[in-house]
């Protein structure tokens, strides 16, 4: 996808082949997560001894990359968001002419704290290889659990694109809906039952497919490094109400 080419971008094909595309990388970030007991200690603040920072060690190891990452200009591209937006340092590499795909206000449409708060208390739980703590291990779940979280945040911030698409294909309606400020209507004209089933079907192939060893037969061992019903779960409770509501934030403001 060329993020300098406005109606590719907003191609609601390219989309899907892009949200298809970061089905991949959540389901191969959760099978690394799932190798690792929780390690509860690494997600409470006031748990780090790291002098000036109150917030937990993976706030601090997040906070970090995202600033290694912004002098790469990440966090320029519309399809990033960063969780610690207000303390990244600017770029070294000259900036990319984007164009002027989303509202101007689209940074500010954000859903990072809740897809944190989510990963820690639900998601880590469900697929973490056990409850203990394995403080030999710290660093591996932390490396993990950027990479989920970054790709669970690009997916489901991917919604805008989503929104200014449907809203550009259907102007009038969505115009009539957000002058009403009708989040049910803009809900209900967001929302495709049959795609979602269609999501979700394809999220337990593909964490079956993936998470098993394909040399082995299903009798020599129990197959899987993660639960297929666990990565639907995860999609049908969080990811897929996530992007709505990025949506529905989104196009809220889109008169402005």
């Amino acid at each position: 996808m060329d993020f300098t080419k406005a109606d590719t971008v907003l191609d609601l094909a390219n989309i899907r082949d892009s949200l298809v595309r970061m089905e991949d990388t959540i389901v191969f970030n959760l099978i690394e997560r799932a190798q690792f007991c929780r390690s509860e200690f690494v997600y409470k603040a006031g748990n780090s001894d790291i002098p000036g920072f109150k917030g937990s060690y993976l706030d601090w190891f997040l906070q970090e990359s995202e600033k290694v990452h912004a002098k790469l200009r990440r966090y320029a591209a519309p399809d990033e968001q960063a969780f610690f937006p207000d303390d990244l340092p600017e770029a070294i590499l000259p900036p990319i002419d984007y164009a002027p795909i989303l509202a101007p206000y689209s940074k500010e449409v954000s859903v990072n704290d809740e897809i944190k708060k989510i990963y820690t208390d639900d998601i880590v739980p469900l697929v973490c290889a056990g409850t203990g703590d394995q403080p030999e291990n710290y660093g591996s779940v932390m490396v993990c659990d950027i990479e989920t979280l970054q790709a669970l945040s690009r997916r489901i911030h991917f919604g805008k694109f989503v929104a200014e698409s449907k809203f550009l294909s259907e102007t009038e309606r969505f115009t009539e809906l957000i002058k009403n400020k009708d989040i049910a209507g803009i809900e209900a004209a967001i929302t495709n039952s049959k795609v979602e089933e269609t999501i979700l079907a394809r999220l337990g192939e593909k964490a079956l497919a993936y998470g098993t060893d394909p040399t082995l037969r299903w009798s020599q061992r129990t197959q899987g490094k993660v639960d297929s019903e666990v990565v639907k779960r995860i999609y049908k409770e969080w990811v897929i109400p996530l992007t709505k509501k990025v949506e529905v934030d989104y196009l809220l403001r889109r008169l402005e």
